[in-house]
């Protein structure tokens, strides 16, 4: 069994929203990402790391989700901030049942076990502007999620999955950073960076965590293998 990762597929079969429209790597991103999984075998699983689809609910992602579903492994899904579909873990975990999409499942306030490691994570947050009331609250909600799936990991070494990255070239989240050192996560995984923004990731380690960006067209729309 391996396990991958990817992020920002930014799916939309049922919708409007095709990245085809930006061109360059974007172009004909469906074919790119059907054949990007072909390495995928079914026992396999691959962490999506967010922005997966834009439709505004569950049922107008129901194209997407299919596709997905019908790539090879099982999936494991957690939340980017254009995933307005998002809704609760019970009503998601029922909505993929009723579909027949078993091997879609969600990474929100648990964690999942992988061998001798824990898969951990959540949406994370931005520090782009200066604080505000609101951004605060949800930062801190973040901060519980995460903390929350992170001690779920137990005894276990831990993966930690983003969707926004928690530093890049002149950012820090220091909250995300604390609780990712805190709990001895090993590797974190991020998305959320595209085009231009890809020079700004920071790839390998900052401190005691390795850290590495995993959106969709940086990857060329090929999960990355992180173990056999």
């Amino acid at each position: 069994m391996a396990l991958y990762a990817i992020g920002d597929t930014h799916l939309s079969l049922g919708g409007s929203k095709p990245m085809d429209v930006f061109g360059g790597a974007w172009k004909g991103y469906v074919e790119k990402l059907e054949e990007g999984f072909a390495p995928v075998q079914p026992e396999d699983t691959v962490v999506l790391c967010g922005d997966l689809s834009w439709g505004m609910s569950l049922q107008e992602s129901r194209e997407d989700f299919a596709l997905l579903s019908q790539l090879p492994g099982k999936k494991i899904l957690l939340k980017g901030n254009h995933d307005y579909w998002w809704t609760t873990a019970s009503k998601m975990e029922r909505f993929f049942r009723e579909e027949g999409f078993d091997n879609l499942e969600i990474l929100h306030n648990n964690s999942y076990v992988y061998g001798e490691y824990a898969l951990c994570g959540t949406r994370g947050w931005f520090f782009e502007e200066e604080m505000k009331g609101a951004d605060q609250k949800v930062l801190n909600r973040e901060l519980i999620r995460l903390e929350t799936s992170l001690k779920a990991a137990g005894d276990r070494r831990i993966l930690c999955f983003l969707h926004y990255p928690p530093c890049y070239q002149g950012y820090r989240c220091e909250p995300i950073l604390q609780l990712l050192e805190q709990y001895g996560v090993e590797r974190c995984y991020y998305g959320h960076l595209h085009g231009a923004s890809h020079r700004l990731a920071i790839q390998g380690k900052q401190g005691a965590v390795d850290y590495r960006l995993i959106s969709a067209d940086y990857l060329n729309f090929k999960p990355e293998k992180i173990y056999d």
